[in-house]
């Protein structure tokens, strides 16, 4: 596990020195930006943050007080308090999206698996007075009802490593060719996904990159199919 910890957080550290330079040359900071300052440095933030998805821990809180404050401490000396860290997360947005983008991405080995999940911005009752997301976020309408807010969709291999994911409105279908597009330039194989996803059009599409959609059928085409079966099944028997 330490090992595991130290290996994250030199390539993570790597990525930063490269990263903070490229920002000291290239870009421009708004003089009326709020920077928070923190004794910690952006490699052990993102550190910690990434290791929590490889750790066994359900609940981000219980994480950073139980195993990273009391077992880890040694390992980050300027460690914040739980509420503070909370407050400086949001600063490592960009860098992580970065860090992700390059080169981290797993590789399609011929099985592959898409899906989508909702990021609600808010209670539905309070849309028409919500104004962070206002003309960003949009209804949209899932296996669990309606929602407002955002969709995550994500493309993974067999091996759970992350192929291409895209952030669209809530209201984006989850056959859009743009999205599946984005999602599927560098696959090849079968494709899983869940009855969300079938298409006819979008099946031919996938196949034309030789990658076949494997979807289940909705229960309507379950019927049609049945009755198809019988009919072929009923045409032999009075042949016989």
């Amino acid at each position: 596990m330490v090992e595991q910890l130290i290996a994250i957080f030199c390539d993570i550290d790597d990525f930063c020195k490269e990263y903070e330079e490229y920002c000291t040359h290239h870009l421009l900071l708004d003089k009326n930006q709020v920077i928070p300052k923190t004794s910690m440095s952006m490699s052990e933030i993102m550190t910690i943050t990434v290791y929590f998805h490889l750790s066994q821990y359900r609940t981000f809180k219980w994480y950073y007080k139980n195993y990273i404050s009391e077992q880890m401490r040694e390992y980050f000396p300027k460690l914040v308090s739980y509420n503070r860290f909370i407050e400086i997360m949001p600063s490592i947005i960009v860098p992580l999206t970065l860090y992700l983008i390059s080169k981290r991405f797993g590789k399609s080995f011929g099985i592959n698996f898409v899906d989508s999940t909702t990021l609600e911005v808010c209670d539905p009752h309070r849309i028409y007075s919500h104004r962070v997301f206002s003309g960003l976020a949009a209804r949209g309408k899932s296996s669990t009802g309606w929602f407002y807010g955002f969709k995550l969709h994500l493309a993974i291999n067999d091996r759970g490593e992350i192929l291409a994911f895209c952030l669209t409105s809530g209201n984006v279908d989850d056959r859009n060719w743009k999205v599946l597009d984005r999602l599927t330039r560098e696959m090849y194989g079968k494709l899983f996904a869940d009855r969300g996803y079938l298409s006819s059009s979008l099946f031919e599409k996938l196949w034309e990159r030789k990658i076949q959609l494997i979807t289940k059928l909705k229960k309507e085409h379950e019927k049609q199919i049945d009755g198809l079966y019988r009919k072929i099944a009923f045409t032999q028997t009075r042949c016989y």
